[in-house]
């Protein structure tokens, strides 16, 4: 099964007016990531982003004006998620926008049974909560200190890796899919799980396109910029 953990910051909250200012992904191929990744800004036309949002992704106009507008990157985006499912944090939220932006192009939205939404999928694993991104990264154990601000990619890094957990992807990346192994699932549970835990945490997929895209956002916001009270 293939799935893509995405996320999206935009210029606002309002599909309606607001666009999609960026898009990350990360490929799973049976719950396990490949490598392969999606990254982009986007160019969100006339409109500006509002400073709340600013505050929370950082990404400012001057950043955007000249990057592709999302008809220039709707063929890559959609070839790079195919028929896989999408996968995000809150996918009501990203859904929207991006269904939004197909339909702008006069293109087909994406079905609802091709979604997944992880915020669901917490909320009836642990329905005492919290389940925010960060919250479950911290009831994961993923490590999520580099995060003073929303990125799309970083996001969806952080994100797979608590999806993973959160489904019980150990079990499902050794194969052991399939009513026949239930048993053998079992006798794996009974195993020391301290030898399946990783030592360190997963180097980042950040491209080097990536990271001086993001280099070149921060050096934009100037001197005075809330960003720089974190770095």
């Amino acid at each position: 099964m293939r799935e893509i953990i995405f996320d999206t910051e935009t210029t606002g909250l309002d599909n309606k007016i607001d666009r999609v200012i960026e898009i990350g992904g990360i490929e799973l191929l049976n719950h396990f990531p490949t490598g392969r990744t999606f990254h982009v800004y986007i160019n969100p036309g006339a409109q500006k982003v509002h400073p709340d949002a600013l505050a929370v992704h950082g990404i400012t106009d001057d950043f955007l004006k000249d990057k592709p507008g999302f008809a220039a990157i709707v063929g890559d985006l959609l070839s790079f998620f195919e028929d896989a499912k999408w996968v995000a944090h809150n996918a009501t939220f990203d859904m929207g926008f991006i269904n939004a932006e197909l339909a702008r192009l006069s293109l087909p939205p994406v079905p609802q049974e091709q979604v997944i939404d992880t915020l669901s999928l917490a909320r009836r694993k642990h329905p005492m909560g919290p389940n925010s991104l960060d919250a479950l990264c911290r009831r994961y154990g993923v490590d999520n200190t580099h995060r003073t601000k929303h990125g799309a990619l970083l996001d969806s890094e952080l994100l797979a890796e608590v999806y993973i957990e959160m489904i019980g992807g150990r079990q499902a990346a050794l194969g052991l899919s399939g009513v026949e192994q239930v048993t053998t699932v079992v006798e794996v549970d009974t195993v020391d799980v301290s030898a399946l835990i990783r030592p360190r945490p997963l180097p980042p997929r950040l491209t080097e396109e990536a990271v001086r895209e993001h280099q070149a956002m921060i050096a934009s916001l100037g001197e005075k910029a809330l960003w720089s009270r974190y770095r």
